[in-house]
């Protein structure tokens, strides 16, 4: 203890930044929890995927013709407010929100979960981690780029 002691007081910017790093760490975790968004890996989608959830891609209809995941519907996040009615028939069914690397589909689905539907995953790291899973993705028909 007295060499903790002599420690701290030799290096008080390092004991500093290890205290105020543990409050980050603490804060951030109970913001997480409290939010009751429900984020999951690219493995736990698929086991969702395959009982019957749905998947909406987040991003833009460039990026979604890109590559995107089986049967996934392509809802823009700025289009999403607007878009809630081409969801309702999935409010009693599972969710899971897809965006490039799992920023936008936390805010996308908090958004969800307070309009009224049942049970909204974000997938955690976005399309980046499914790839980096090597999850298969489908490809739509190439855009056009304008000359």
């Amino acid at each position: 203890m007295e060499q903790f002691l002599e420690f701290a007081g030799n290096h008080t910017l390092l004991v500093f930044a290890l205290v105020t790093s543990f409050f980050v760490l603490v804060f951030t975790e109970l913001r997480r929890k409290s939010s009751n968004v429900m984020s999951v890996e690219p493995n736990q989608a698929v086991k969702l995927i395959n009982n019957d959830a749905a998947v909406v891609d987040l991003r833009s209809a460039e990026a979604f013709s890109r590559g995107h995941i089986v049967n996934a519907r392509n809802i823009p996040f700025d289009e999403l407010e607007a878009s809630k009615d081409r969801l309702n028939h999935f409010r009693n069914k599972p969710l899971v929100v897809v965006c490039d690397a799992g920023l936008t589909s936390n805010k996308a689905a908090n958004s969800l979960r307070n309009s009224g539907f049942a049970s909204v995953y974000g997938l955690k790291g976005g399309m980046n981690a499914w790839g980096q899973a090597g999850l298969p993705v489908v490809t739509g028909k190439k855009t056009r780029s304008k000359k």
